[in-house]
């Protein structure tokens, strides 16, 4: 227990760190990105009024007007005067970025618009990445009994095959994901964005928990939306336990391919063979281990903790 309890404590500081991690981010891009993007914001501005004021517009004057407003464009800053002047680069809309880099989804609807920016955005990443895939598996770790070995031994007490347990839990937990992180989601992106459709909100939920951020579709980039500091958020929370809930799904219909022979037709390592028999392991174990042990910890270096395969549930 005693242990048990260690590694929730650890696994809470791990969460922690990345909310603080996420906002030192913002904070620096925040500092960094502002003032280069409101320079170019007036700079357009200029431009405009300049290109208004010649009486005689050439082709060279058109071209190089529309050039540098396709440039400016490109970072998010619009020629337009009817479009709301909120800044990319706020304290939430910063945050929201480096929430993103750090989860590799990467929209790119805002990008460093200085080279301090580009060469921090690469230092950031190269911690941040790693750690958040790092709090990822973690959390994964932890959610592993109650939501998939616990629910399956039920499903086996209850008189199904360890076959069909695992099947008809898969299909339960998969149904649960899709209604919970696209169908909802969805429904309320449609809401909140006005102009999206809800097959819209189903393909931004995807791309997004998918990793693939295509970028053109994007949450709270619409001028005049109410309380965009609370609603980008609610989408950064959204984005880190739906990605932590696909990464969950991937597992269990890994350990599903052991079950049913699928694993072994394709030739493909076994999700038994990272996982032991307790589920409650702390993620760092401190206590003394033999030389196997050790040599095995260090062939799995994203599993520190240790879960209960399918095939041991019956027996338990």
């Amino acid at each position: 227990m005693r242990s048990a309890g260690r590694s929730w404590l650890l696994l809470t500081g791990f969460i922690l760190f990345y909310v603080i991690y996420l906002l030192f981010g913002a904070l620096i891009f925040s500092s960094i990105e502002r003032p280069v993007e409101e320079k170019l914001r007036h700079d357009m501005e200029v431009l405009k009024r300049e290109f208004l004021n010649q009486s005689c517009v050439s082709a060279a004057s058109l071209d190089d007007f529309l050039l540098r407003v396709l440039a400016a464009n490109k970072y998010g800053v619009s020629v337009l005067g009817n479009v709301s002047v909120t800044s990319n680069w706020d304290l939430a809309a910063s945050m929201f970025f480096a929430n993103t880099l750090v989860t590799t989804i990467g929209y790119g609807q805002a990008t460093p618009l200085s080279d301090t920016g580009k060469a921090f955005s690469i230092f950031y990443a190269l911690i941040g990445v790693p750690f958040t895939m790092l709090v990822l598996t973690a959390c994964v770790q932890r959610l592993l009994y109650p939501l998939v070995l616990a629910p399956v031994s039920l499903l086996q007490r209850s008189g199904l095959e360890p076959r069909s347990a695992t099947a008809f839990h898969f299909v339960l937990l998969l149904f649960l994901v899709v209604l919970c992180f696209f169908v909802a989601p969805a429904a309320i992106f449609t809401v909140v964005e006005g102009s999206w459709t809800f097959l819209d909100g189903i393909y931004f939920c995807f791309i997004s928990l998918c990793t693939i951020g295509l970028g053109d579709f994007v949450p709270g980039m619409q001028s005049g939306q109410k309380y965009r500091p609370l609603y980008l958020g609610s989408v950064m929370v959204y984005l880190f336990l739906g990605l932590m809930m696909m990464y969950l799904l991937l597992r269990t219909f890994h350990k599903l391919s052991d079950i049913h022979g699928l694993t072994t037709l394709l030739q493909l390592p076994r999700c038994e063979d990272s996982d032991s028999d307790e589920d409650r392991d702390p993620i760092v174990d401190r206590g003394e281990a033999s030389q196997s042990q050790t040599e095995k910890a260090a062939s799995r270096p994203l599993e520190p903790g240790s879960q209960v395969s399918y095939n041991t549930i019956s027996k338990g």
